[in-house]
């Protein structure tokens, strides 16, 4: 019997993510302990205010949202003392019954790439998370090792590939095969697609990040075949509306709307944040049904 928050024995991670958005809702919350965020809620900005944010964001989150996203660069700055405080709320997340994206944005060729998918998505290492977020731009075969070990262990890489900041466009838009071919972003969607028909791993290893507040590109987007994670809810501007006409046709349980910043300045009071989660996750429940 797997223990709470371990990959179930058969399905990939797009199998995994749709079972428990069909029972929770299609939200993924952010965990974003900024200085800025941490000092809103009177808490220090160290190690310590790292886990008492944890802490709060756990208590509300579980039960409400399916999947957390812990953003790794607001605890790695504090070097040992603060990755110690993520393998912490790695653990405490996932005993909760959350699923866990590392949005450590990993990239690299080689046994480098092998060593950055141990660190994040090996079950015995202390930062194993259910997923984690990979740069594509050194090309999406270089991440064959991430994909192979989430695939072996159930567990997920998702690639960022539209981003919702407006300095990725120039890159992601930008015409492969000398302006012959599809653009970047629709070329690496269409990579994608086809490692998750493949076989290799099990269906729905692969997910791509697509901003919520993006225009339509060319591919389409139902035939990913793995978890869509759509940022620029919320601060970004994004809204629900913006939400489900872009993912319109796709199925049920792959798009995960992220909201992080218009959940967390709720905060710090456990049943403000949980409230606020629960209106977020509502909202798209209608719109990603």
């Amino acid at each position: 019997m797997p223990a709470v928050g371990d990959p179930e024995p058969f399905g990939g991670f797009g199998s995994r993510v749709a079972a428990t958005v069909a029972a929770t809702g299609p939200l993924c919350a952010g965990i974003d302990p900024s200085g800025e965020l941490l000092g809103q809620w009177g808490m220090t900005d160290d190690a310590k205010g790292l886990r008492h944010f944890g802490i709060r964001c756990i208590e509300a989150f579980a039960g409400v949202v399916p999947v957390v996203k812990t953003q790794v660069a607001f605890f790695e700055r504090f070097g040992s003392t603060g990755l110690a405080a993520l393998e912490w709320l790695l653990v405490e997340a996932r005993a909760a019954g959350l699923l866990v994206i590392a949005d450590a944005k990993r990239a690299d060729i080689g046994n480098t790439m092998a060593a950055y998918a141990t660190a994040w998505l090996d079950p015995d290492s202390p930062l194993c998370a259910d997923a984690v977020t990979a740069v594509p731009y050194l090309g999406l075969g270089a991440l064959q090792p991430m994909i192979d070990l989430a695939g072996a262990h159930r567990r997920g890489v998702i690639v960022v590939v539209r981003s919702s900041n407006p300095e990725g466009r120039i890159m992601q838009e930008a015409l492969t095969h000398s302006g012959a071919g599809p653009s970047v972003e629709d070329m690496l969607l269409a990579e994608i697609a086809q490692a998750n028909r493949a076989g290799g791993a099990p269906s729905g290893t692969i997910g791509a990040v697509v901003g919520a507040t993006l225009q339509p590109s060319t591919f389409p987007l139902p035939e990913l075949g793995g978890t869509i994670l759509a940022p620029g809810v919320g601060a970004q501007g994004a809204s629900a509306a913006d939400v489900g006409a872009l993912f319109r046709g796709c199925a049920p349980g792959s798009v995960l709307a992220n909201v992080s910043r218009s959940v967390l300045v709720a905060g710090p009071d456990v049943r403000t944040l949980a409230a606020a989660a629960r209106r977020a996750r509502d909202e798209m429940g209608e719109v990603l049904a």
